[in-house]
Parts: C-alpha cells; structure tokens; sequence
C-alpha cells in the first residue's frame, strides 16, 4: 500500500544557498549539516523513504525536520534564520531555582579562605560552602550536594 506523499518543500534561492553553505561548511554541526541535507532533498522533490536511502536517518527524523521546517515558512528569515531553524528546540523543564547571581556568589565565596569569613578551617568542603551561603542569605537553603555539582562544573 503506497503511503501519502509528504507536503512539499518550497525554498527561496537565498534560502537554499544558506542550506547548502551549511552543508559545505567545515565547521558546521554534524546534526545541522544532515538536517539542512534533509531539507535540501526535500525541496528537490524526494519524500521521506527516498532520503532515508541516501542519508543514515530514519524515516521517523525526515518526517519530522520537514515538518518543523514547513511550520516556520511563514516567517521571514529575518525573523528566524536558516541556522536557528535547524537547531534543537527548547526543552521543557523547571526553571533554575538558584539564579545565575546566587550562583556567582557562592563561587566567590569558594574563592575566598574560609578564616577570611570566621570559618575554623583551611578549606572548603561542600556542607562548609552551602552553610556559609545560607548563612548571608544568598539562598534560602542549598545542598551540599548542589554546592559539589558547582564546583565540578567550574573544573571542567
């Protein structure tokens, strides 16, 4: 049984040409690169089981990028660019409960010798840095656990 032909593409020249500088770029995204291919193809005309034989992505993926990118063909490309169309959606989730100030506040105190602040002891630990941060209010209550996943993410 035949499936129902995808809706089809329709690129401006300008359009296409970004597509395809994406592509040819050498600093370009893997992901991006494949995604702009699979638009490219699209307006040539292919459905969705075609460019599934010539890129490594399945079928599931054609559909979908060429859906999304149908759903932005109303915008002006000055409002959404070619490279912001093609990059990953925002993902859902709560937002940050420690603000991007808190979170520089309690670094600064991890940078700071504990005697400097009355602290009995010569370094940081992880319960030391969450207490101290408690304690001048940056925060209204933090673990040490959360305090450990800051100071990991600044070494690396």
């Amino acid at each position: 049984m035949p499936t129902p032909k995808p809706k089809p593409l329709h690129l401006e020249q300008n359009c296409q040409q970004q597509l395809e500088t994406l592509v040819r770029k050498h600093n370009t995204p893997q992901q991006i690169s494949l995604r702009a291919q699979i638009i490219l193809l699209a307006n040539q005309g292919y459905n969705n089981q075609q460019i599934t034989q010539q890129l490594p992505v399945s079928r599931f993926m054609v559909w979908q990028w060429r859906k999304r990118w149908i759903s932005f063909e109303h915008l002006p490309l000055s409002e959404k660019s070619v490279l912001s169309r093609l990059e990953d959606a925002e993902r859902p989730g709560a937002p940050p409960k420690i603000s991007a100030e808190s979170y520089c506040q309690i670094m600064a105190i991890a940078c700071k010798p504990p005697e400097s602040l009355g602290r009995p002891i010569t370094h940081w630990t992880e319960r030391e840095l969450s207490e101290e941060a408690i304690k001048q209010q940056i925060v209204p209550s933090i673990s040490p656990r959360q305090i450990g996943r800051f100071l990991k993410r600044c070494q690396s």
